[in-house]
Formats: C-alpha cells, sequence, structure tokens
C-alpha cells in the first residue's frame, strides 16, 4: 500500500506543478514531483513504525 501511495503520488504533483503552479522548468517539476512522492513514502513509514511502537507498549 506504502509504495502504491508513493507511486500515485508522483504523477498527481507533477500535474499540480504544471497546471496550478504553471511551472515550465521540467527540472523543476521533476524535484518536487520526487520529493514529494518520497516524503509520503517516510510519513507513511513514520506512522506504521509508531503504529507499530505503540501496539507492542500496550500487550
Amino acid at each position: 500500500m506504502q509504495e502504491i501511495l508513493t507511486a500515485v503520488t508522483y504523477p498527481i504533483a507533477w500535474l499540480i506543478c504544471s497546471y496550478l503552479f504553471n511551472i515550465e522548468s521540467g527540472l523543476a517539476k521533476l524535484l518536487i514531483s520526487l520529493t514529494a512522492a518520497v516524503l509520503v513514502y517516510v510519513l507513511i513509514g513514520m506512522m506504521r513504525s509508531q503504529r507499530a511502537g505503540d501496539e507492542e507498549g500496550n500487550s
């Protein structure tokens, strides 16, 4: 699930940069999109590890 959300984040961020922010530079769109995708991946991983830690503490 984490990888699917990351894969979906990339094209969505690319489209937002293209149409909403009117960014013309391909490099800028690439960097912003990749950063957003990596950020989503890391945040989901942090949430999962925190949830696993909470479940261990409650047991």
